[in-house]
């Protein structure tokens, strides 16, 4: 076992549990070169048992680790790490020695020396380190090499007596290096060593709010690809149970469903998610370093560490069944992980891997019948997608904080989400709706209905088919109506024809969320929240508990045959034998990756009816489950049939046509779920049967040759209407046609946008925000790739092949980041007046839509132009004169992020200055002027060098009654009191935004509503200056603690 202040080398001792058979060094290989079942024959170690370990050898039975690991490097605090021992490795008989200076952000540079000044170095002192006794309390951050495909292995040697690294040679010929670390993270321990004599060291521990790096110089990968799934291995079933077993799962909710199941032999804990992350802040992941990561772990997760750790202790297996997906997988591999680190895995405990696609008693049974190993492939496809996203919002966010300030980056899937609806948004900007007009015939028969009135609408004119722009104007529309008006017309023709329409394929969580979407009004993250909850399960009014839909994020449309056949028995018992196909229904989709082809979103009982969970479910869980319920009954049902008949009505010489057309549904097919009293809660399409009904009878009775009397005639005008803006539902949708994303990211994707307020949701409608546009057009133009559909699409694909095991996964991370960083160079230099120009020549329309007759002349120096300008201080964007600082006139501002009630409406076009007229005494101009904080009045002209005078006037309601009296009795302020008593210092009047306030050195307090400014006093100021409402002004202490930046 590796001791947890080591470094984690992932997978590459051998893996753990089943796929960790023998004990042996390190070789200095990655693991993405190293097979996952295929070993080297001979393997150097210490003598120990190596004749079994020439093979995997399940349950861990033949890996005897050592008893204590000795540790030879000081733990690096506060960003850097002091190297405190050499590192041999031995090869032909030579020795070289790794020197360890400071390491600055846990990297190392070693230099290479000879025996010679090896046996003549002297021994350095060492610092000893500090110590404290909080360490699972503070988040802790590892820098480990991830788990690759190499045959780098720890070795498990008992050479603790000489507390030295060693190194031995490998079979292939490499050196292989022996890593010995002190066992000590649990108490935070660092031990100093000596070569010739050991001596015991104080021990350190973490402080609060410290993380720890670790870091190891690594050769570089082989180019050998070896498939690291391990394959056609016989693993013995843990159900039922032989021993005590620790079952991990992500959430308290299901650990309580699943103990009811399992019983007293086996104990179910929740992990609570991800127990480590990378570490929010940059330098977190290194290209430079063969894409090394560095994890970090919060503080809560330690406790669910320990609570697993302490129920491992006399357990027999370790089984980890976390969500079948990516994010499972990686779930499961952190948490062992985290356990080798702290020797909480001996080598009894049995190791399984079990995934399941719904959470009741029969599958959880059956999964753990079925047990299998860490499918390495699924955490690298995991650790790709991670570092992709990290290396993108980390390196692009630094960019637009400097060239857009207020903005950061959207993320990798989330910038090509945001391009979409800034697209359509330009679209919509550039589209000119286009009149037309359509002509609709209401024509009556004798022998029909009473008071009915056919509906139909013009097809021909002048025996010319009509589209929908053939008639573009009124004039044309009133000749036509004369024409039909002068016209007898008959009966020319009829058809009927029948048409079946399928039901849809089972829910994904695509289509999930966009009918939720659609029907119930549901956000993206709101229904998988709702899904989630049904998913983990409820407790049923028979007192047990049970998971009520399978697993949600999903993209496979397939369901096990047991489901499908309970669907097809309870549709026959329920709407007859008619309403089941010969066949049953089966569904495939061209999915990626096989191994992540999970099953459809379905009801894990098909007879467990809507109307059963009344009282159970909250009204909107209610409604979700009645959408799934349904789908997934419908899926496996007949097609509706539809009777459809055509009536054409014309004049004489047939120049002019009329079509009438109705339909009547003559077989329910999989729509009689929906009229199902089941399916009440949720909307119906079909509201208007009876009166199709009625239509059709009336047009069946028609015979050709039938006159049939003109009753009214409507001339409708229309316009084009521009192409529709994104609803979360639809966004999801073309996200999916695209190929952008996956099933678990949609709803994340939309929460992002909107909660860095690039995008605004109205009415079930994505509106983009300006800085949202802004964003999407400086990476538009400087990272293309981060915009471009098909390149993210492509890159999906990608990260699917690497979880398929076809694409080395550092390979593509190589290949990616060396154009990507090519960009941020070439972004870094781009000035920030560049960006200024990009933007108002993308924006100019939108910018200067707002101002007076349009016109970019200055109003206020008559000589300058305005432009567009990015705010020298905050967040801020403006349009202003460009003979600043001669004119500072402001004429709109626009804000990159939200402010207090002191901020300006966006967009506020801003005034001209008015003259209200001349000070009695200096006489000076007095200006009703507006500025970026709402109006204010001023006196005097702006000079060169000389500050005017000004007081807002936000106190006055209407601001076109303001006089020049109101505005010298707001310009006579400040008003100095008098002296403070205790320190001399002035004690001022001051009217200030939200009303009359006194403030002395940087305290102030507000003056009550409804005070005469007259009646305030020195005495009166004073008391309010020591009042409950006084507060200290100025700038924040500066040793607050920085919030942690997002990790994308």
């Amino acid at each position: 076992m590796l001791p947890v202040n080591s470094i984690s080398y992932g997978l590459t001792n051998g893996g753990f549990g089943f796929f960790a058979p023998y004990k042996g060094v390190i070789s200095k290989r990655l693991f993405a070169q190293m097979p996952g079942a295929i070993l080297p024959k001979n393997v150097v170690g210490d003598g120990e048992k190596m004749a079994k370990s020439s093979s995997f050898l399940a349950f861990n039975k033949h890996w005897t680790p050592s008893k204590k690991l000795n540790h030879k490097k000081r733990l690096g605090i506060e960003e850097k790490t002091y190297a405190k021992s050499s590192l041999k490795a031995v090869e032909n008989n030579d020795i070289y020695t790794l020197k360890d200076p400071l390491v600055e952000d846990g990297k190392t540079d070693g230099s290479v020396v000879g025996e010679d000044e090896l046996a003549n170095s002297k021994p350095k002192k060492k610092r000893k380190p500090k110590t404290n006794k909080s360490q699972e309390k503070s988040p802790v951050t590892f820098e480990e090499p991830t788990p690759q495909a190499s045959s780098t292995n720890v070795s498990r040697s008992k050479k603790s007596k000489s507390e030295t690294l060693a190194s031995e040679v490998s079979s292939n010929g490499r050196p292989t290096i022996e890593v010995n670390l002190e066992e000590e993270q649990s108490k935070g321990a660092t031990n100093k060593t000596n070569k010739r004599k050991p001596k015991p060291q104080p021990k350190s521990s973490i402080k609060s709010n410290e993380t720890v790096q670790i870091s190891l110089a690594t050769e570089s990968p082989s180019n050998s690809q070896i498939n690291t799934s391990v394959k056609n291995k016989t693993i013995k079933p843990l159900y039922p149970p032989t021993g005590k077993s620790v079952v991990v799962v992500e959430s308290v909710t299901k650990a309580k469903v699943i103990q009811g199941y399992l019983g007293d032999k086996f104990e179910v804990l929740p992990s609570y998610g991800h127990v480590r992350d990378l570490a929010a802040r940059s330098g977190s992941v290194r290209p430079d370093d063969d894409f090394s990561m560095v994890w970090e772990v919060p503080s809560a997760a330690w406790t669910h560490l320990k609570s697993i750790k302490v129920a491992l202790t006399e357990t027999e297996n370790l089984i980890l069944a976390s969500d079948p997906d990516r994010e499972g997988e990686a779930i499961a591999w952190h948490i062992i992980e985290m356990l080798q680190q702290q020797n909480a895995l001996p080598d009894s405990i049995n190791v399984a891997r079990v995934v399941f696609n719904e959470i009741t008693e029969s599958s959880i049974k059956q999964a753990l019948q079925a047990p299998r190993d860490i499918d390495f492939n699924l955490v690298h496809a995991y650790l790709a997608r991670r570092a992709l996203d990290y290396l993108i919002g980390f390196n692009i966010s630094p960019l637009l904080w400097r060239k857009l300030p207020g903005c950061q980056s959207a993320g990798r899937v989330q910038s090509v989400a945001l391009a979409l609806i800034c697209d359509r948004e330009t679209e919509i900007d550039k589209f000119e709706p286009q009149e037309y007009w359509t002509i609709e015939g209401y024509f009556n028969h004798q022998k029909g209905p009473k008071n009915f009135l056919c509906p139909s609408h013009l097809t021909h004119y002048d025996s010319k088919k009509l589209s929908q722009m053939s008639v573009t104007s009124r004039s044309e529309a009133n000749d036509i109506e004369n024409m039909i008006n002068s016209s007898k017309f008959k009966v020319i023709g009829s058809s009927k024809k029948n048409y079946k329409k399928t039901s849809s394929p089972p829910y994904i969580t695509s289509t999930l969320q966009q009918d939720s979407a659609s029907k119930l009004h549901f956000q993206s993250s709101y229904t998988m929240k709702l899904a989630q909850k049904l998913y983990e399960g409820v407790k049923l009014p028979d007192g047990k508990s049970a998971g009520l839909i399978t697993y949600m994020r999903t993209d496979g449309l397939h369901m096990s045959d047991t489901a499908v056949h309970e669907i097809r028995s309870f549709v026959k018992e329920r709407y007859g034998q008619n309403y089941i196909p010969n066949n049953a229904r089966k569904f495939f989709k061209k999915v990626k990756n096989a191994q992540e082809a999970h099953e459809a979103i379905r009801p894990t009982d098909i007879r467990r009816l809507p109307s059963m969970l009344f009282g159970i479910l909250d009204e909107d869980s209610l409604k979700l489950y009645t959408l799934i319920w349904a789908r997934a009954v419908s899926c496996q049902m007949e097609p509706s049939v539809t009777e459809q008949i055509q009536v054409d009505i014309g004049n004489a010489n047939g120049s002019i046509n009329f079509r009438a057309t109705s339909s009547r549904k003559d077989f329910l097919g999989f729509q009689a779920v929906y009229k199902d009293v089941e399916t009440k809660i949720i909307k119906n399409d079909e509201d208007h049967e009876d009166e199709h009904n009625m239509s059709f009878e009336a047009l069946n009775n028609l015979k050709t040759g039938d006159q049939m009397s003109l009753g009214k005639l409507d001339l409708k005008e229309h316009h084009t209407q521009h192409p529709p803006r994104y609803s979360e539902g639809s966004l999801v949708k073309k996200m999916e046609e695209l190929g952008i994303g996956r099933p678990s990211t949609y709803a994340t994707t939309i929460k992002v946008l909107k909660d860095r307020n690039y995008v605004t949701l109205k009415n079930r409608i994505l509106y983009p925000e300006f800085r949202g546009r802004m964003v999407s057009a400086f990476l538009f133009h400087h990272f293309s790739e981060v915009t471009d559909y098909s390149f993210t699409a492509d890159m999906e694909t990608e990260l699917d092949n690497v979880s398929g095991g076809m694409t080395d996964w550092k390979g593509l991370l190589r290949d990616y980041w060396t154009r990507f960083s090519k960009y941020c160079e070439r972004a870094s230099n781009v000035h920030i007046h560049q960006v200024e120009k990009m933007l108002e020549k993308t924006f100019g329309e939108f910018l200067f839509a707002s101002l007076p007759d349009q016109s970019r002349t200055c109003p206020s120096c008559k000589e300058g132009t305005l432009i567009f300008k990015v705010s020298r201080f905050g967040a801020g964007y403006f349009i202003g004169c460009d003979q600043h600082p001669h004119c500072k006139y402001i004429a709109k501002t626009l804000y990159g992020e939200d402010d207090d009630d002191s901020t300006p409406e966006n967009g506020r076009a801003v005034e001209e200055p008015k003259v209200l007229g001349l000070h009695p005494d200096s006489n000076e101009k007095i200006l009703l002027k507006d500025g970026p904080y709402g109006h204010y009045v001023q006196l005097g002209e702006d000079k060169k060098g000389h500050l005017p005078k000004r007081a807002s006037v936000s106190q006055i309601s209407d601001i076109s009654s303001i006089t020049v009296e109101d505005a010298l009795q707001l310009l006579r302020y400040p008003i100095t009191l008098g002296k403070h008593p205790d320190d001399g210092l002035p004690v001022v009047l001051k009217l200030a935004r939200h009303g009359l306030s006194v403030k002395h050195r940087r305290t102030q307090a507000p003056i009550p509503k409804n005070t005469n400014p007259n009646d305030i006093t020195l005495e009166k100021a004073l008391k309010f200056l020591t009042g409950k409402d006084a507060k200290q002004t100025g700038r924040p202490k500066k040793n607050k603690d920085k919030e942690p930046v997002e990790v994308l």
